[in-house]
């Protein structure tokens, strides 16, 4: 056997087919008959239906909408806004803050505090935290000052115990 066979042999892998090679990319009914290939297609060229024309309704009532659901609306964008904040929650924090300065300021912010957090267990606002800060800094504050008139009081108190008094030296000038 010679290498490479005959070329007019039947059995020749090296000869030309009778017919061309299928393109693949083709559909199989065969090459595309004039048209444009580059032409846009519309993807639901199936699936639309005709819309009936919307029949009146004969028992609605005059002057009224329809029944049924509303048209749909834009959707909402990221999340629900934030609930109100009570505002006796905020004067109680901000009071309770500056009885740092004047002292009188912290009891009331702690009982506005109290109050705030019983409104907002009731209606469902925000703002707790601050009111609960408030209880807690206006409670503190209250504690301090109240340690503190306890203290300026002792030192009054033992300032006058052991103090001179005129009838110990005469006359009290330290002559």
């Amino acid at each position: 056997m010679t290498y490479p066979p005959p070329a007019d042999s039947p059995s020749d892998p090296w000869s030309q087919p009778a017919t061309p090679p299928v393109d693949p990319t083709l559909p199989a009914s065969g090459p595309p008959t004039g048209g444009d290939p580059y032409a846009p297609v519309d993807p639901y060229a199936g699936m639309k239906m005709e819309q009936a024309a919307p029949v009146a309704d004969p028992y609605a009532v005059p002057g009224y909408a329809p029944a049924g659901h509303p048209a749909p609306g834009y959707p909402g964008y990221g999340y629900a806004p934030p609930p109100r904040t009570n505002g006796m929650a905020i004067a109680a924090l901000v009071l309770s803050l500056v009885g740092i300065g004047s002292c009188i300021t912290a009891p009331i912010g702690a009982i506005l505090g109290h109050v705030a957090r019983k409104q907002i267990r009731e209606t469902g606002e925000g703002g707790e935290g601050m009111a609960k800060a408030a209880i807690i800094v206006g409670w503190i504050l209250t504690g301090l000052m109240v340690l503190a008139i306890l203290g300026y009081v002792a030192l009054i108190i033992i300032a006058i115990s052991t103090g001179s008094s005129s009838s110990d030296r005469g006359t009290g000038y330290g002559y």
